[in-house]
Protein backbone atom coordinates (compact mmCIF):
# COMPACT_ATOMS: atom_id res chain seq x y z
CA UNK A 1 0.00 0.00 0.00
CA UNK A 2 2.59 2.33 0.61
CA UNK A 3 4.94 1.47 -2.31
CA UNK A 4 0.61 3.05 -4.53
CA UNK A 5 0.75 6.05 -1.63
CA UNK A 6 4.35 6.96 -3.12
CA UNK A 7 3.54 6.30 -6.55
CA UNK A 8 0.43 8.11 -6.55
CA UNK A 9 1.82 10.89 -4.59
CA UNK A 10 4.71 11.59 -7.18
CA UNK A 11 2.78 11.10 -10.45
CA UNK A 12 -0.50 13.46 -10.75
CA UNK A 13 -0.61 12.03 -13.94
CA UNK A 14 -0.91 8.29 -12.94
CA UNK A 15 -3.08 9.06 -10.15
CA UNK A 16 -5.45 10.99 -12.38
CA UNK A 17 -5.67 8.47 -14.20
CA UNK A 18 -6.53 5.82 -11.96
CA UNK A 19 -9.41 8.31 -10.53
CA UNK A 20 -10.80 8.07 -14.58
CA UNK A 21 -10.94 4.88 -14.32
CA UNK A 22 -12.63 4.43 -11.07
CA UNK A 23 -14.62 7.40 -11.66
CA UNK A 24 -16.09 5.37 -14.76
CA UNK A 25 -16.64 2.19 -12.84
CA UNK A 26 -18.70 4.06 -10.22
CA UNK A 27 -20.71 6.11 -12.79
CA UNK A 28 -22.17 3.08 -13.79
CA UNK A 29 -23.47 2.46 -10.83
CA UNK A 30 -24.35 5.89 -10.36
CA UNK A 31 -26.84 5.00 -13.20
CA UNK A 32 -28.33 2.40 -11.01
CA UNK A 33 -28.78 5.04 -8.27
CA UNK A 34 -30.12 7.56 -10.18
CA UNK A 35 -32.74 5.32 -11.73
CA UNK A 36 -33.48 2.95 -8.49
CA UNK A 37 -33.35 4.72 -5.76
CA UNK A 38 -36.80 7.26 -6.09
CA UNK A 39 -38.34 3.78 -7.06
CA UNK A 40 -37.62 2.22 -4.13
CA UNK A 41 -38.69 5.32 -2.17
CA UNK A 42 -41.73 5.23 -3.42
CA UNK A 43 -42.41 1.83 -3.68
CA UNK A 44 -41.87 1.94 0.29
CA UNK A 45 -44.47 4.93 0.82
CA UNK A 46 -46.88 3.11 -0.84
CA UNK A 47 -45.91 0.23 1.50
CA UNK A 48 -46.11 2.36 4.26
CA UNK A 49 -49.44 3.68 3.07
CA UNK A 50 -51.36 0.20 2.09
CA UNK A 51 -50.50 -0.67 6.26
CA UNK A 52 -51.79 2.63 7.61
CA UNK A 53 -54.98 2.04 5.42
CA UNK A 54 -55.49 -1.22 6.65
CA UNK A 55 -58.09 -2.07 9.12
CA UNK A 56 -57.04 -3.23 12.44
CA UNK A 57 -57.84 -6.92 12.35
CA UNK A 58 -56.46 -7.09 8.84
CA UNK A 59 -54.03 -9.20 7.30
CA UNK A 60 -50.82 -7.44 6.25
CA UNK A 61 -50.23 -7.28 2.29
CA UNK A 62 -47.02 -9.94 1.21
CA UNK A 63 -43.88 -8.30 0.88
CA UNK A 64 -42.93 -6.67 -2.37
CA UNK A 65 -40.44 -8.60 -5.03
CA UNK A 66 -37.20 -7.78 -3.62
CA UNK A 67 -35.87 -4.56 -5.49
CA UNK A 68 -32.90 -2.30 -4.40
CA UNK A 69 -29.58 -1.38 -5.89
CA UNK A 70 -28.02 -4.75 -5.80
CA UNK A 71 -31.40 -6.82 -6.79
CA UNK A 72 -32.58 -7.86 -9.75
CA UNK A 73 -29.74 -7.32 -12.26
CA UNK A 74 -30.25 -4.27 -14.52
CA UNK A 75 -32.26 -5.66 -17.86
CA UNK A 76 -33.42 -4.36 -20.99
CA UNK A 77 -36.71 -2.39 -19.97
CA UNK A 78 -38.42 -3.21 -23.28
CA UNK A 79 -37.41 -7.22 -24.22
CA UNK A 80 -36.27 -7.91 -20.37
CA UNK A 81 -32.58 -8.91 -21.59
CA UNK A 82 -30.16 -9.11 -18.87
CA UNK A 83 -27.29 -6.79 -19.21
CA UNK A 84 -24.10 -8.81 -19.17
CA UNK A 85 -20.41 -8.10 -17.52
CA UNK A 86 -19.38 -7.45 -21.58
CA UNK A 87 -22.39 -5.43 -21.96
CA UNK A 88 -21.40 -3.42 -19.19
CA UNK A 89 -18.36 -2.04 -19.41
CA UNK A 90 -18.78 1.67 -19.11
CA UNK A 91 -18.91 3.86 -22.06
CA UNK A 92 -17.25 1.33 -24.31
CA UNK A 93 -19.99 -0.87 -24.20
CA UNK A 94 -22.82 1.55 -25.78
CA UNK A 95 -20.27 2.75 -28.18
CA UNK A 96 -19.91 -0.95 -29.54
CA UNK A 97 -23.60 -1.85 -29.30
CA UNK A 98 -23.94 1.38 -31.02
CA UNK A 99 -26.44 2.45 -28.70
CA UNK A 100 -28.49 -0.15 -28.58
CA UNK A 101 -30.00 -3.37 -26.84
CA UNK A 102 -28.34 -6.13 -28.38
CA UNK A 103 -31.27 -8.44 -28.55
CA UNK A 104 -34.09 -5.97 -29.58
CA UNK A 105 -32.08 -3.09 -30.97
CA UNK A 106 -33.94 -0.94 -28.77
CA UNK A 107 -31.70 2.30 -28.51
CA UNK A 108 -30.67 3.20 -25.16
CA UNK A 109 -30.42 6.63 -23.65
CA UNK A 110 -26.95 8.44 -24.28
CA UNK A 111 -27.58 9.57 -20.95
CA UNK A 112 -26.34 6.68 -19.55
CA UNK A 113 -22.49 6.71 -21.23
CA UNK A 114 -22.65 10.58 -20.47
CA UNK A 115 -22.91 10.34 -16.72
CA UNK A 116 -20.24 7.87 -16.36
CA UNK A 117 -17.68 9.69 -18.59
CA UNK A 118 -19.18 12.95 -16.85
CA UNK A 119 -18.62 10.52 -13.01
CA UNK A 120 -14.98 9.87 -14.64
CA UNK A 121 -13.75 13.32 -15.57
CA UNK A 122 -14.79 14.99 -12.52
CA UNK A 123 -13.48 12.18 -9.98
CA UNK A 124 -10.09 12.17 -12.00
CA UNK A 125 -9.92 16.52 -11.81
CA UNK A 126 -11.16 16.09 -8.42
CA UNK A 127 -8.12 13.87 -7.46
CA UNK A 128 -5.52 15.76 -9.05
CA UNK A 129 -6.47 19.10 -7.71
CA UNK A 130 -6.70 18.13 -4.09
CA UNK A 131 -3.64 15.29 -4.52
CA UNK A 132 -3.34 11.77 -3.26
CA UNK A 133 -4.49 11.59 0.64
CA UNK A 134 -7.70 12.01 2.73
CA UNK A 135 -8.49 15.33 0.77
CA UNK A 136 -9.04 13.78 -2.42
CA UNK A 137 -10.28 10.79 -1.40
CA UNK A 138 -13.24 13.13 0.57
CA UNK A 139 -13.38 15.15 -1.91
CA UNK A 140 -14.05 12.06 -4.67
CA UNK A 141 -17.02 11.05 -2.16
CA UNK A 142 -18.67 14.07 -2.54
CA UNK A 143 -18.51 14.61 -6.36
CA UNK A 144 -20.41 11.13 -6.69
CA UNK A 145 -23.04 12.51 -4.06
CA UNK A 146 -23.21 15.29 -5.84
CA UNK A 147 -23.50 14.04 -9.13
CA UNK A 148 -26.39 11.31 -8.17
CA UNK A 149 -27.98 14.20 -6.79
CA UNK A 150 -27.92 16.31 -9.67
CA UNK A 151 -29.91 13.60 -12.02
CA UNK A 152 -32.43 12.63 -9.08
CA UNK A 153 -33.38 15.75 -8.46
CA UNK A 154 -33.72 16.68 -12.20
CA UNK A 155 -35.61 14.16 -13.08
CA UNK A 156 -37.85 13.62 -10.12
CA UNK A 157 -37.59 16.83 -7.40
CA UNK A 158 -36.59 14.39 -4.74
CA UNK A 159 -32.97 15.11 -2.67
CA UNK A 160 -33.40 11.83 -0.78
CA UNK A 161 -32.31 11.33 2.74
CA UNK A 162 -30.44 8.80 2.24
CA UNK A 163 -27.70 10.38 0.48
CA UNK A 164 -27.85 14.11 2.00
CA UNK A 165 -27.93 13.03 5.23
CA UNK A 166 -24.53 10.78 5.10
CA UNK A 167 -23.44 13.77 3.44
CA UNK A 168 -23.88 15.97 6.34
CA UNK A 169 -22.86 13.43 8.99
CA UNK A 170 -19.79 12.47 6.70
CA UNK A 171 -18.79 16.49 6.36
CA UNK A 172 -18.56 17.06 10.48
CA UNK A 173 -16.57 14.02 10.80
CA UNK A 174 -14.26 14.79 8.35
CA UNK A 175 -13.61 18.37 9.48
CA UNK A 176 -13.18 17.55 13.04
CA UNK A 177 -9.52 16.97 12.45
CA UNK A 178 -9.86 20.33 10.14
CA UNK A 179 -10.31 19.22 7.07
CA UNK A 180 -11.73 21.00 4.66
CA UNK A 181 -12.75 23.81 7.65
CA UNK A 182 -12.82 24.07 11.42
CA UNK A 183 -15.09 21.71 13.20
CA UNK A 184 -16.65 25.03 14.54
CA UNK A 185 -17.24 26.48 11.08
CA UNK A 186 -18.43 23.07 9.80
CA UNK A 187 -21.33 22.91 12.35
CA UNK A 188 -22.09 26.36 12.14
CA UNK A 189 -22.06 26.21 8.27
CA UNK A 190 -24.79 22.43 8.77
CA UNK A 191 -27.00 25.09 11.02
CA UNK A 192 -26.75 27.95 8.78
CA UNK A 193 -27.32 26.24 5.63
CA UNK A 194 -30.61 24.60 6.55
CA UNK A 195 -31.72 27.58 8.10
CA UNK A 196 -31.25 30.00 5.31
CA UNK A 197 -33.27 28.07 3.00
CA UNK A 198 -35.80 27.19 5.23
CA UNK A 199 -36.02 31.06 5.84
CA UNK A 200 -36.41 31.25 2.36
CA UNK A 201 -39.02 28.98 2.03
CA UNK A 202 -41.34 29.90 4.82
CA UNK A 203 -41.06 34.05 3.36
CA UNK A 204 -42.23 33.14 0.24
CA UNK A 205 -45.34 30.40 1.09
CA UNK A 206 -46.12 33.00 3.85
CA UNK A 207 -46.31 36.00 0.83
CA UNK A 208 -47.35 33.96 -2.29
CA UNK A 209 -49.13 30.81 -0.57
CA UNK A 210 -46.57 28.41 -2.23
CA UNK A 211 -43.78 26.33 -1.45
CA UNK A 212 -40.80 27.40 -3.50
CA UNK A 213 -38.61 24.76 -3.13
CA UNK A 214 -38.45 21.41 -0.71
CA UNK A 215 -36.62 20.32 2.12
CA UNK A 216 -34.36 18.49 0.61
CA UNK A 217 -32.61 21.63 -0.76
CA UNK A 218 -32.47 22.33 3.09
CA UNK A 219 -30.72 19.38 3.85
CA UNK A 220 -28.38 19.46 0.77
CA UNK A 221 -27.37 23.22 1.44
CA UNK A 222 -26.68 21.86 5.35
CA UNK A 223 -24.51 19.05 3.84
CA UNK A 224 -22.66 21.46 1.57
CA UNK A 225 -21.91 23.73 4.58
CA UNK A 226 -20.37 21.08 6.97
CA UNK A 227 -17.93 19.94 4.40
CA UNK A 228 -16.93 23.78 3.63
CA UNK A 229 -17.95 25.70 6.36
CA UNK A 230 -20.39 28.52 6.87
CA UNK A 231 -18.10 30.93 4.83
CA UNK A 232 -18.68 28.68 1.65
CA UNK A 233 -22.92 29.94 2.17
CA UNK A 234 -23.02 32.91 0.36
CA UNK A 235 -20.98 31.82 -2.64
CA UNK A 236 -23.02 28.38 -3.16
CA UNK A 237 -26.01 30.37 -2.62
CA UNK A 238 -25.10 33.18 -5.02
CA UNK A 239 -23.72 30.72 -7.78
CA UNK A 240 -26.31 28.40 -7.37
CA UNK A 241 -29.55 31.15 -7.52
CA UNK A 242 -27.55 33.02 -10.86
CA UNK A 243 -27.33 29.32 -12.30
CA UNK A 244 -31.04 28.88 -11.62
CA UNK A 245 -32.11 32.19 -13.40
CA UNK A 246 -30.16 31.79 -16.08
CA UNK A 247 -31.12 28.19 -17.03
CA UNK A 248 -34.19 28.91 -16.21
CA UNK A 249 -35.18 32.01 -18.77
CA UNK A 250 -33.12 30.09 -21.06
CA UNK A 251 -35.50 27.28 -20.65
CA UNK A 252 -38.50 29.30 -20.37
CA UNK A 253 -37.54 31.05 -24.34
CA UNK A 254 -36.32 27.76 -25.73
CA UNK A 255 -38.51 25.42 -24.77
CA UNK A 256 -41.52 27.71 -23.87
CA UNK A 257 -41.46 26.46 -20.64
CA UNK A 258 -44.35 28.54 -18.22
CA UNK A 259 -42.72 30.56 -15.69
CA UNK A 260 -45.24 28.54 -13.18
CA UNK A 261 -44.20 24.85 -14.11
CA UNK A 262 -41.94 24.26 -11.01
CA UNK A 263 -37.72 23.69 -11.15
CA UNK A 264 -35.71 21.64 -9.21
CA UNK A 265 -32.81 23.16 -7.30
CA UNK A 266 -30.95 20.81 -6.08
CA UNK A 267 -28.93 20.76 -9.39
CA UNK A 268 -27.98 24.58 -9.47
CA UNK A 269 -26.84 23.59 -5.43
CA UNK A 270 -24.56 20.29 -6.14
CA UNK A 271 -23.03 22.61 -9.18
CA UNK A 272 -22.27 25.05 -6.72
CA UNK A 273 -21.16 22.59 -4.01
CA UNK A 274 -19.01 21.53 -6.77
CA UNK A 275 -17.24 24.91 -7.65
CA UNK A 276 -16.84 25.42 -4.44
CA UNK A 277 -14.47 22.26 -3.97
CA UNK A 278 -12.29 23.24 -6.45
CA UNK A 279 -12.46 26.66 -6.18
CA UNK A 280 -13.47 27.70 -3.52
CA UNK A 281 -10.52 29.83 -2.09
CA UNK A 282 -10.85 31.85 -5.49
CA UNK A 283 -14.53 31.91 -5.56
CA UNK A 284 -14.66 33.50 -2.06
CA UNK A 285 -11.54 35.82 -2.81
CA UNK A 286 -13.24 37.18 -5.42
CA UNK A 287 -16.87 37.56 -3.75
CA UNK A 288 -15.25 39.11 -0.69
CA UNK A 289 -12.76 40.80 -2.48
CA UNK A 290 -15.13 42.67 -4.31
CA UNK A 291 -17.42 43.35 -1.91
CA UNK A 292 -14.57 45.05 0.53
CA UNK A 293 -13.56 46.61 -2.99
Amino acid sequence: MQMYATLFSQNPLLFGGFCLILGLLVGSFLNVVIHRLPRMIEAQFRQECAVIDLPPDAPLPPPASRYNLVVPRSACPSCGHQITALENIPVVSWLVLGGKCRRCRTPISVRYPAVELLTGILTALTGMHLGFGAHAAAGILITWALIALFFIDADTYLLPDSITLPLMWAGLLFNISDGFTSLTSAVVGAAAGYLVLWTVFWLFKLATGKEGMGYGDFKLLAALGAWFGWQSLPVIVLLSSVAGAVLGIVMVVAAKRGFGKPMPFGPYLAVAGWAMLIWGNHLQALLFGGLAG
